[in-house]
């Protein structure tokens, strides 16, 4: 991504002449303060937001009392970032829909398939993160061993949303602030909110942050739809050049890439505390399944219009495709920015960027909390259960600082896109903790020795595979991780876990959880209850 930021402006010579040089002249300076008013209006929110957290369940779960709205907002706030508006847009207009297999087909449908199956079971069993659902069907260990694994996986998502928001802080300035400047400013307004207000700022910003996402982008699609000569004429054209093929032709050897990209995001996106998040931070299960089924369908509907534009882009101008002939394939993520910059009028480009940066901030402060709360209460509690919730806060919140820092300097030293940074978190979910949470979902002999040769066998074939350049690693993954729950679950136990590890099955099959928590549920203690 480095390349790609660093010099925003190398092709554009072409369009000097339209609109005077951006970077010159008043709107930038308009254009930037409504930027920074912007950004502090965010941290205000998140500031307020804090006022309502008393305890560590508030912090990571809002009190488990969010009402349907709220909770539609953060599922598709969360799901609709940078990769959404930037990438997913260019790769569609360079290689149509069956180059996007991952994001927003099988992202969706993981959305669906989490509240169908998933939410219910989570909801009852009144757990904090979804390490919790490691460790009361599992022991410690896996606990321990499942969380390393999610926390990792986060480190390359949340670095994806750092760089993207340092992208826009830079261009807008017209490199006045460096790249690595702008990652680092715009890093901290997440911090800061984050930091302070936890679950609950995340879902009050969340809130303004989808509206502006919506409205910013319609507006924008209208106006460079008409600018393209109409959304028929656009439409016609994307289906002329073949764009809304869903699959590649038969025989070609893009199928094992294809199906490896959808299942890896499909499935890898469940076993993720931030989907988890959402979920038990709902005041109800009925909240909990439809807040994300309306979020998910907002999110798919949504992640056409980014599309659109960019697609709108190139029938206005089609040298556009030649970004497309650079070597540096993150040069393509420039379509919009640029598009929008040049030839629109301020406040299109107000409201474009508002919804650009609505979308990273909102991802963004979903991708710093999960890690944190993932980490905090699934691998430092473990080894220091008598923590009380003043201790279980200040750990959070200096869980919360390193990891951001750990993520700012991923994405200060990394050039990958914010597409394939995304795609790679997935796959260490898929092959290291999907397997156990299903089977300890729906397979009452899922064994603490199978989860560990699932884990470990999984993550062990994942990454020779992906260092020799196998086209489908992560699928390997997935089934030796499978092969190795069932035949560790199946042979004698050798590794068996501790007496205190009851996992009650109930007969329904994934609505398991009816009888797994029989203490009284009280917000301050709820934290030691899981021990």
């Amino acid at each position: 991504m480095r390349k790609k930021i660093n010099k925003p402006h190398d092709d554009d010579a072409h369009h000097q002449d339209l609109n005077g040089d951006f970077n010159k002249g008043g709107i930038a300076i308009v254009l930037i303060a409504l930027v920074i008013a912007y950004l502090l209006l965010t941290i205000g929110i998140g500031l307020y937001a804090s006022l309502r957290v008393q305890n560590a369940k508030d912090f990571l779960v809002a009190g488990r009392s969010l009402p349907l709205y709220i909770t539609i907002a953060t599922v598709f706030a969360t799901w609709f970032g940078a990769e959404t508006v930037l990438s997913v847009s260019a790769t569609f207009t360079k290689d149509g829909l069956k180059g996007i297999p991952g994001d927003p087909f099988a992202a969706s449908i993981s959305l669906f398939l989490v509240a169908i199956f998933f939410a219910k079971a989570f909801y009852r069993m009144d757990l904090m993160t979804i390490g919790d659902f490691y460790k009361k069907r599992y022991g410690k260990l896996i606990e321990v061993l499942t969380s390393v694994v999610i926390v990792i996986s986060y480190l390359g998502w949340t670095s994806a949303q750092m760089t993207a928001l340092g992208l826009v802080i830079s261009v807008l300035s017209g490199d006045l602030i460096s790249l690595n400047m702008a990652i680092i400013l715009g890093s901290l307004v997440v911090i800061i909110y984050t930091f302070f207000g936890g679950m609950w700022s995340v879902a009050l910003t969340d809130m303004l942050q989808a509206v502006l996402i919506i409205i910013g982008l319609i507006f924008v699609a209208y106006l460079i739809g008409e600018m393209a000569g109409g959304p028929s004429v656009v439409i016609e054209h994307a289906k002329n050049a073949g764009k809304f093929q869903m699959f590649p032709d038969r025989g070609s050897a893009d199928w094992g890439p294809f199906i490896g990209s959808f299942i890896t995001v499909c499935l890898g996106t469940i076993p993720q505390q931030d989907v988890f998040q959402r979920v038990t931070s709902a005041k109800d299960e009925k909240t909990a399944v439809w807040g994300t089924i309306i979020g998910a369908s907002i999110y798919f509907i949504a992640a056409f219009i980014p599309m659109f534009i960019a697609y709108a882009a190139l029938v206005i101008d089609p040298n556009y495709l030649s970004l497309f002939a650079n070597e540096d394939t993150r040069i393509v993520q420039k379509i919009l920015p640029d598009l929008v910059l040049n030839r629109t009028p301020l406040w299109a480009q107000a409201l474009f960027f508002g919804a650009l940066l609505s979308a990273i901030l909102s991802t963004a402060s979903g991708a710093l909390l999960a890690p944190t709360a993932l980490f905090t209460e699934n691998v430092l509690k473990p080894f220091n259960p008598a923590m009380n919730d003043k201790q279980m806060m200040t750990s959070l919140r200096v869980v919360l600082i390193l990891f951001s820092v750990a993520a700012l300097l991923f994405a200060l030293q990394s050039n990958s896109t914010m597409y394939e940074m995304v795609q790679n978190a997935y796959n260490v979910t898929l092959v290291g903790a999907l397997v156990p949470l299903v089977a300890g979902l729906v397979w009452p002999k899922a064994s603490l020795q199978g989860a560990l040769f699932s884990v470990v066998l999984g993550i062990g074939v994942w990454i020779p595979l992906e260092y020799v350049g196998n086209s489908i690693p992560q699928l390997w993954g997935l089934l030796v991780s499978a092969i190795g729950m069932l035949i560790g679950s199946v042979i004698p136990q050798w590794i068996t876990p501790p007496p205190e590890v009851k996992f009650h099955h109930h007969h329904e099959g994934m609505h398991v959880a009816h009888h797994t928590h029989h203490e009284p549920r009280h917000p301050h203690n709820d934290e030691n209850n899981s021990n």
